[in-house]
């Protein structure tokens, strides 16, 4: 069979086709997936060619890309591309090992070594260049032992496998490699790459998504119940990722860096800022993606770090805004600004802003007390306005899609903290139907009441919820009475 493949930030998956005789067959799916096959009967072999050309034509055009056949085992590079200058252009061998015939080992010879023994260790004075190297977003499949094969990633820069090994190391995912990626890239480029890693935290031997002491001491709200908003500060609630500069980075919620590029940390002040990296309504996820890679790439032009405070400023919230009004004011920074707020006139005032904001997409809106201090933790200072309501929930399970959605995601099957179980079918794109988030991964569902069982009503699928662990959540769920 032909095999096509296609990734961007959301998804990655493959079609295969192939003809035999009067009839067509294909597959398609997610990348790891069986996928689902069919087979189509045309009557001719004229007929079925032509079936076959215009199918390719339709998937080419929506951006696949013809791999190697399916089932195959990819074609090694040849090793004289990669040989250094003086470097023998016939036999030079990436791989060989320490003490293996000269003729063979020439390629990890540094300058002026015994050309009788090859190193034990590669030379890296130099950037070595990777056997085969992986494009951003792409994927290359390779045999590993036995029948078995594995699938090799790389994301904005960070290269994974699906095989044990790579999956159960404990440290970082960016500082991750096994024998199948130095096999595919080669020694010299693994260790170069992790090597150029930027230093981490202490608290970085953990997973990424696990708490650590390097969390920001954040301000949190807590939902809006009726109280009246009357001369309390009013702004739109943005749909982005959380994010506290430290005065040289950001970080996330949980205490893990983002990787920002120079040039847009540049002009942002030595004190602490609260905001979000906001992609603009409805792109949440995008404004995900982009934070979540380790590249500093160029798609971080299209995030703007909006600024809601100032946590270091020791004085109420009308205070701590004028300061960064008045920094800002004076050394503006291209990809920041500070949020805008005004004081809320009444409930009328808060319902018709609401409705205003939703209207445009928006996600709700925020009530900022008077006065009142930057403390860390949940804060009745600081309440979340919203139509509808919101929860985390952990994905259990995938439902098979019928009709439209017939060889793809259905619904999503999630648990609730209290361990309430249902679907979510609705708010997924049809590229996330196709590559739907992993069973274990925690999600945000907006929905309209609970029913008197604790089901959620109408729930959405909004996005992945980056910042928070389902053991935080949890946690939340039985500080507030419900353990």
């Amino acid at each position: 069979m032909r095999r096509f493949e296609y990734h961007d930030d959301k998804s990655s998956k493959f079609w295969e086709i192939e003809r035999k005789g009067t009839s067509i067959t294909t597959r398609w799916g997610r990348l790891g997936s069986e996928g689902t096959r069919t087979l189509k009967e045309l009557g001719s072999e004229a007929k079925a060619q032509a079936e076959l050309d215009k199918q390719i034509r339709g998937k080419t055009g929506k951006g696949y890309v013809e791999v190697t056949a399916a089932g195959s085992t990819p074609a090694k590079p040849k090793a004289t591309k990669q040989a250094p200058a003086g470097a023998s252009s016939t036999k030079a061998t990436k791989q060989a090992p320490a003490g293996a015939s000269p003729s063979k080992a020439t390629k990890q010879a540094p300058a002026g070594a015994s050309p009788s023994k090859a190193p034990s260790t590669p030379a890296v004075s130099v950037a070595p260049t990777p056997l085969a190297d992986i494009p951003p977003g792409g994927q290359v499949t390779v045999p590993g032992s036995g029948s078995a094969t594995y699938v090799l990633r790389n994301a904005g820069g960070v290269y994974s496998c699906t095989c044990p090994a790579w999956r159960n190391q404990s440290v970082h995912i960016d500082r991750r490699t096994c024998k199948h990626l130095r096999r595919h890239r080669g020694d010299a480029a693994e260790e170069a790459r992790l090597g150029a890693l930027p230093e981490r935290s202490p608290s970085t031997g953990r997973s990424s998504s696990t708490p650590g002491p390097n969390a920001p001491p954040l301000l949190l709200a807590h939902r809006w119940e009726q109280q009246d908003p009357t001369g309390w500060w009013l702004s739109e609630k943005l749909d982005g990722v959380r994010a506290y500069w430290d005065g040289k980075r950001f970080i996330s919620r949980l205490g893990n860096p983002f990787v920002a590029p120079d040039w847009f940390r540049e002009h942002l002040p030595d004190f602490p800022l609260d905001g979000e990296l906001f992609a603009g309504r409805g792109r949440f996820q995008h404004a995900v993606s982009v934070a979540r890679r380790i590249d500093a790439g160029e798609d971080w032009r299209s995030l703007a770090f909006v600024i809601f405070d100032a946590p270091a400023v020791d004085a109420g919230f009308e205070d701590r805004i004028a300061h960064l009004q008045d920094h800002f004011g004076r050394r503006p920074a291209p990809l920041a600004r500070v949020l805008e707020h005004r004081v809320c006139e009444g409930l009328d005032d808060l319902k018709a802003e609401l409705a205003r904001i939703e209207s445009l997409g928006g996600e709700g809106l925020m009530l900022r007390r008077p006065r009142s201090r930057y403390h860390a933790g949940r804060s009745e200072t600081l309440l979340k306005v919203k139509s509808f309501l919101d929860t985390e929930a952990r994905i259990i399970g995938h439902q098979a899609g019928t009709g439209r959605h017939k060889g793809r995601l259905g619904a999503l099957e999630v648990e609730l903290p209290d361990g309430t179980r249902f679907k979510v079918g609705t708010g997924m794109s049809d590229a996330e139907r196709n590559s739907p988030p992993a069973i274990g991964e925690v999600i945000t569902v907006r929905y309209q009441e609970l029913t008197d069982a604790g089901v959620p009503r109408f729930p959405t699928y909004v996005g992945l919820r980056a910042d928070a662990t389902w053991a935080s959540i949890v946690a939340a769920w039985a500080e507030k009475g419900n353990g």
